[in-house]
């Protein structure tokens, strides 16, 4: 029996900075969160690229990255991503998600996104993580408080 399978579910364009450090967002994404064994492929979504109806239950979860475009829009490939969210919710798939991709996940849920009312949150905000989600990332050797970088001006409510 081969490894576990995962798929990137791609919502933005690279940068050039990630393009050249870790090849796009995709290597970003492997790095951060394959183990040995596991196979990891890409679909662009935003730019159409979603897995075939026939292969979409061959993985045992889908990370959603982030991305420019509102979560709450309704644009042809975000409300094709909220269907494929859906099955894959029905189908009690794993589904991890990043910024855009945690609000589209809210949104195909029946969570509501939006502008948040106090407007754009930039800068660096201390995470505390639980016991319960160091002992559930144990393997990812996450510290007890991260430090990390927030741009956006919407939320889920």
């Amino acid at each position: 029996m081969g490894g576990k399978r995962f798929a990137v579910l791609m919502c933005g364009e690279d940068s050039e900075y990630v393009k050249k450090k870790y090849g796009g967002y995709f290597g970003v994404f492997v790095k951060m969160l394959a183990e040995e064994g596991e196979a990891w492929d890409l679909y662009r979504v935003a730019s159409g690229e979603f897995p075939d109806d026939d292969e979409i239950g061959s993985y045992d979860g889908y990370v959603i990255s982030g991305s420019c475009s509102d979560a709450h829009g309704n644009d042809d490939w975000i409300c094709k991503l909220i269907a494929l969210l859906n099955k894959l919710d029905s189908m009690k798939t794993k589904v991890l998600g990043f910024c855009f991709g945690h609000q589209i996940l809210a949104r195909a849920l029946g969570g509501k996104t939006g502008r948040a009312i106090k407007g754009w949150d930039i800068g660096v905000a201390a995470v505390h993580l639980s016991p319960s989600s160091l002992k559930l990332y144990s393997s990812l050797k996450i510290p007890a408080v991260l430090n990390v970088i927030e741009i956006h001006r919407d939320e889920v409510g």
